[in-house]
């Protein structure tokens, strides 16, 4: 049975697919999807931490599905602009999780369309053997991203609720 790794970067697919579809997207539907592929053996959410109820009621639904929920805090600058960016975290966990041996991942599945995650992907597969697929919003992902996975899965009314 195939190993797989899940990586959400949570902030990308509530933006994306909210301006898209004007829906959120649906997890359990996306944990059945991938389950019938192969054998989750990891599966990472990373969001942001704003102490908000209806978040801590979404993270604590992910944690239930099946998924590890990393947080960061929300940081707002004192110009207005704010921060929660997790692609340096996502990055080094998906390099430690290709690399490790003992875990012996056969695809690894990144759900974002930002195009900063394209030289990973190539890299996981061309370093590693490791497949690599991605799901996202197709008009709102980056070409680079898509064409760096062995596989794209556009996210679809299927995956939403």
């Amino acid at each position: 049975m195939k190993k797989i790794a899940v990586f959400v970067d949570v902030q990308n697919i509530y933006y994306t697919t909210r301006q898209a579809y004007q829906k959120q997207f649906n997890y359990r539907a996306l944990w059945r999807r991938i389950s019938e592929q192969g054998e989750i053996v990891l599966a990472k959410a990373y969001a942001i931490d704003r102490h908000d109820e209806k978040q801590r009621q979404f993270q604590s639904a992910l944690r239930s599905i099946g998924f590890e929920v990393k947080l960061k805090p929300f940081i707002q600058r004192s110009d207005g602009s704010a921060k929660g960016d997790w692609d340096v975290g996502i990055t080094i966990d998906i390099l430690q999780t290709a690399s490790n041996p003992d875990l012996a991942i056969d695809t690894i599945i990144l759900l974002s369309g930002d195009g900063d995650f394209d030289m990973l992907m190539k890299t996981i597969n061309n370093d590693y053997g490791i497949t690599g697929e991605a799901y996202g919003v197709s008009q709102l992902s980056a070409d680079s991203l898509i064409n760096s996975v062995q596989q794209f899965n556009p996210i679809d009314e299927s995956l939403l609720q």
